[in-house]
């Protein structure tokens, strides 16, 4: 709606993870880094966790496109609420597996021929499984055995799971102890500081069209910060509204006031309580706004 008012080719803040849009933070290069390392040396389980809104579905994209353009099948599953058998139906209907979906034994008879096959020519297969923490024991129990299969050269199935930090807690269990044991990579991501908010957001838009934007101030993109503690999912509602409040307004500049109004919008919970060190020539507007608890908790 305000794309044309602003000068954006593009929507600057989409909720939808878009690997175009991928600020590569040290962090985010780092896990993609791990992640692709771990599927190219044939580690077997990875493991991927962080905050909700952190960027995991945006990592697993930007892997998806890596497999793509090397050709190498992979199979993902976005829903992990899942019985054994819709488990194994939809991992083989995602590798294409030619036999009877509906039967467990066809499913693994044919898998493990494909694997020894692709194996054969020196190439691997990926398992990618999103929302990994709300997997139900006995479903992590058969992706736990079908990390068994391998030869001389290394597993032949890699598999991802990435989740919220529940599924860190949920592997520190007793009885998952023989799956913690096979975890060979493990990543982590965590909301960005006060630099990368800033950066983060500055990127987005520069990429979408407006490069050197004054439309948020240094000292909002730092209160954002505040409010959102890094989180990117978070920082891109906020600043979405924010820039559809300044349009409403036909204004180009952000204010604190549209700030407040955004953020009372979403019921937003941030710490105002704690200590806040503001940088030299930090508003002090803005540093008392930061400190007055004024929303109700969602």
């Amino acid at each position: 709606m305000y794309n044309a008012f602003f000068g954006f080719t593009a929507s600057p803040f989409n909720m939808s993870p878009d690997p175009a849009f991928l600020f590569r933070s040290s962090q985010h290069e780092e896990a993609l880094a791990n992640l692709i390392y771990g599927v190219q040396s044939r580690k077997g389980f990875i493991v991927l966790t962080g905050e909700v809104g952190t960027g995991k579905t945006t990592m697993l994209e930007c892997l998806r496109d890596f497999l793509n353009s090397q050709q190498i099948a992979f199979a993902s599953l976005f829903n992990s609420r899942l019985t054994v058998e819709q488990f194994f139906e939809m991992l083989s209907y995602d590798l294409d597996l030619r036999c009877n979906r509906l039967s467990k034994t066809e499913v693994l008879i044919t898998l493990n021929g494909l694997l020894l096959e692709r194996a054969s020519a020196g190439r691997t297969t990926v398992l990618i499984v999103d929302e990994a923490h709300n997997l139900e024991w006995d479903v992590l129990e058969e992706i736990r055995l079908l990390g068994n299969l391998e030869n001389r050269r290394g597993k032949m199935l890699q598999i991802i799971l990435a989740g919220q930090q529940e599924l860190d807690r949920k592997l520190e269990a007793p009885e998952f102890r023989q799956l913690k044991q096979r975890i060979a990579l493990r990543c982590m991501l965590r909301g960005f500081d006060r630099e990368e908010t800033a950066a983060y957001i500055n990127s987005r838009m520069a990429r979408a069209g407006l490069p050197g934007q004054s439309v948020i101030s240094p000292e909002l993109l730092g209160e954002i910060w505040f409010r959102t503690q890094g989180i990117p999912r978070l920082i891109n509602a906020i600043c979405d509204n924010l820039l559809l409040t300044a349009f409403a307004m036909e204004t180009r500049d952000a204010t604190l006031e549209m700030l407040d109004e955004v953020t009372a919008d979403m019921r937003l919970e941030y710490p105002a309580a704690r200590p806040f060190h503001p940088e030299p020539g930090y508003p002090e507007r803005v540093l008392r706004q930061a400190h007055t608890p004024r929303l109700e908790r969602a």
